[in-house]
């Protein structure tokens, strides 16, 4: 298993992004992101992307490469993500897959169904019920119809909940994609899914921590500038921050909801990966072994 491939996982804040780069130093290896936010451009502060310092301590793969009002699905993230690992492995380094978002990392493992179902005028019902009725209400409709597709979305993020919706709905399923996502079961290829565990009293204090760097480096401006109605500006942070623009919300008030979101954003983490069956959970200072015992990987290759 010498050539399986990394997935590091955890909660936000948890300290993914400097452990994987330790990681890919010490054993020659790439990272590819798993991070539906990280993926835009032009959103470091509020997505917590990796410093241009990071960025230049490891090739990256899959971090800022798309606008922000472009939309992006699980799908093609999967192949996209092989695409890169395979590139990885061809060139004699190894692959490190970095992230948070669940749904990602289970498209591109092959645990969901990721044919694509297209009903037009379903679609059409589906963007007039988003009109008249609040996000909520279809997130509650979405966790009748799919429980699964469900928790694995944030309710505020109105597109992926009506996509799944559509999919759950659709009568029929379309016919299938000549070019279907591609996954590391697909392929063949060995892997290992890592969750970093840390106890929740430590991710609430970085989150805490975190909240305040946020907003000192300008999360306010950035927000501004994405853009309320951009597919990325639903991530956890922005419509706070909108708000507070918008003057709905005292700074002390705004600080709090971020904390609060961020909060429930990682206990969703949590429970997403808790029902992931191949989930190893190991605490950072254990994470190397666990790499050498589960992958057969040692030093850096020459």
């Amino acid at each position: 298993m010498s050539e399986g491939v990394l997935i590091l996982a955890g909660a936000t804040a948890s300290g993914k992004t400097e452990l994987a780069l330790e990681l890919a130093d010490a054993y020659d290896a790439e990272i590819v992101g798993a991070d539906s936010r990280q993926i835009y451009r032009g959103m470091p502060i509020g997505t917590a992307a990796p410093t241009p310092q990071q960025l230049a301590r490891a090739p990256h793969h899959l971090v800022a490469f798309l606008d922000p009002a472009q939309r992006y699905s699980a799908g093609r993230y999967a192949s996209d993500a092989i695409a890169a690992i395979r590139d990885i492995l061809k060139r004699g380094k190894r692959a490190i897959v970095v992230g948070g978002t669940g749904f990602y990392i289970r498209a591109l493992l092959g645990g969901i169904d990721l044919a694509p179902q297209y009903d037009e005028s379903l679609r059409a019902r589906l963007t007039r019920e988003a009109r008249v009725h609040p996000a909520e209400f279809l997130y509650e409709w979405l966790e009748k119809r799919d429980t699964a597709r469900a928790r694995a979305l944030h309710p505020g993020d109105s597109y992926r909940v009506l996509r799944a919706l559509e999919i759950a709905l659709a009568q029929a399923p379309a016919p299938a994609s000549p070019e279907r996502a591609r996954t590391l079961r697909g392929e063949g290829l060995a892997w290992l899914l890592v969750f970093l565990d840390l106890p929740q009293t430590e991710i609430d204090r970085r989150i805490t921590l975190r909240t305040q760097q946020m907003l000192a480096a300008g999360l306010l401006d950035e927000a501004e500038r994405i853009g309320e109605f951009a597919v990325a500006a639903n991530a956890v942070g922005y419509p706070q921050a909108l708000a507070h623009l918008r003057g709905w919300s005292t700074i002390a008030e705004l600080r709090a909801s971020l904390e609060r979101a961020t909060r429930r954003y990682a206990r969703r983490q949590r429970a997403w990966f808790r029902s992931e069956p191949d989930t190893v959970w190991c605490a950072p200072e254990a994470l190397r072994e666990t790499v050498r015992e589960k992958l057969g990987w040692s030093a850096k290759r020459v």
